[in-house]
């Protein structure tokens, strides 16, 4: 399970903590008792600020708990109130690498399903191939739970690892092969446009080493 010496910060101001959140960590506490993304961020601030009691954090948006990548947290309530706006007007540009089974037909770059009576709308271009396998940049169109995952597996192209979608073994890590690549979104209180990347972990499927590039 992730360690608190994996919680890698990005960028830090007065308004946002950008992060790494590794694959295996959840977003914020369940049932399980398992620590969290907000609380090994809430622990991060109270040492490096040296603040008494709790530091705020609040969450705009989640990722799977077996899917890792960049995440924006917000520590004041306006930032996360405007933060939020962004997310559910869809202004918020969330760009996705996954590694899926198969080798998808080059000539089809988007995926336009129903799903619990829900449209269902997604991107995609293919980055490399290797052993029947695909390293994909996915961009979602509209944000349905565990969307990309269901739509991929629908097409035939499971994500590898995902044993809830189709896969047929685990990965390391409690980890799935999909991560968040990038996020670009305008500043809560400067309005500046920023985006941020993070590099796959390195027990991710499909290194440069082992890749054809189409």
């Amino acid at each position: 399970m992730p360690t608190q010496s994996e919680f890698e910060v990005i960028h830090v101001d007065n308004h946002l903590l950008v992060v790494n959140k590794p694959a295996g960590m959840l977003s914020q506490g369940d049932s399980t008792g398992d620590r969290s993304l907000v609380e090994h961020a809430q622990d991060w601030l109270v040492d490096t600020y040296n603040k008494p009691g709790n530091a705020f954090v609040g969450l705009v948006h989640r990722l799977d708990r077996p899917v890792g990548g960049v995440m924006v947290l917000a520590r004041t309530s306006k930032g996360a109130a405007r933060l939020s706006d962004q997310f559910r007007q869809r202004r918020v540009e969330k760009v996705y690498w996954a590694v899926v089974n198969g080798i998808p037909n080059p000539a089809q770059q988007s995926l336009e399903q129903t799903l619990d009576d829900k449209a269902c709308r997604l991107e995609f271009r293919t980055l490399r191939t290797h052993k029947g396998q695909t390293l994909l940049e996915v961009r979602p169109l509209t944000g349905r739970k565990h969307q990309i995952r269901r739509q991929l597996a629908a097409a035939g192209h499971w994500i590898v690892g995902d044993l809830r979608y189709g896969a047929d073994r685990p990965l390391n890590r409690h980890a799935i092969a999909l991560m968040s690549r990038s996020i670009g979104f305008a500043h809560p209180t400067t309005k500046e446009q920023l985006c941020f990347e993070v590099s796959p972990a390195p027990w991710w499927p499909l290194s440069d080493d082992d890749t054809t590039t189409r």
